[in-house]
């Protein structure tokens, strides 16, 4: 048995972000836990040169997103990317899911070949579906969703593997 566009974009995507949302639930228990401003903890960074917090999750909810929309041929709706709190964080992330679930995998599936062209600042990037799904958004969705569950171990926060990964089914 082959494994689909669709199974390897949704399913995946909404169990990273899943565990993403209880890795910030936990985040904002150890704030309230310490008294410590939930804003000190969205602006926190691993190193300066690396964005805080706040901006790995607004990156993975952005790439999950952009992922399934693309792959099914659709412009994706843009967030303004001006959350400040951890509930914030919190409904970026269920609203997400809510997209990537709207989804039929008959919209997807087939998508191996599809041309994705990417605008970005260095020029543009190009790609065909399975490569763009496979080589840059699934790296790029657990870079930034590894980054943020890094920050908040860093601080104390407990975290463990089965955190990131999750249950299984």
């Amino acid at each position: 048995m082959s494994i689909t566009m669709y199974q390897t974009t949704v399913p995946v995507l909404v169990r990273a972000l899943t565990n993403l949302a209880g890795v910030l639930k936990k985040g904002a228990e150890h704030a309230k836990e310490r008294n410590i401003a939930e804003e000190v903890l969205l602006n926190t960074r691993i190193t300066p040169d690396m964005f805080p917090l706040i901006r790995q999750v607004q990156i993975a909810t952005d790439m999950a997103k952009g992922a399934a929309f693309r792959l099914a041929g659709e412009e994706a709706p843009k967030m303004e990317d001006n959350e400040t709190s951890f509930e914030q964080l919190q409904a970026r992330i269920a609203n997400v899911i809510g997209m990537l679930n709207g989804f039929k995998p008959e919209q997807i599936d087939g998508s191996e070949n599809r041309d994705i062209v990417l605008k970005m600042r260095s020029g543009e990037m190009q790609f065909k579906g399975q490569p763009y799904l496979l080589q840059f958004v699934l790296p790029n969705v657990y870079f930034h969703c590894t980054t943020a569950y890094a920050i908040l171990r860093g601080v104390g926060v407990v975290l463990g593997k089965s955190d990131f990964i999750g249950k299984h089914e």
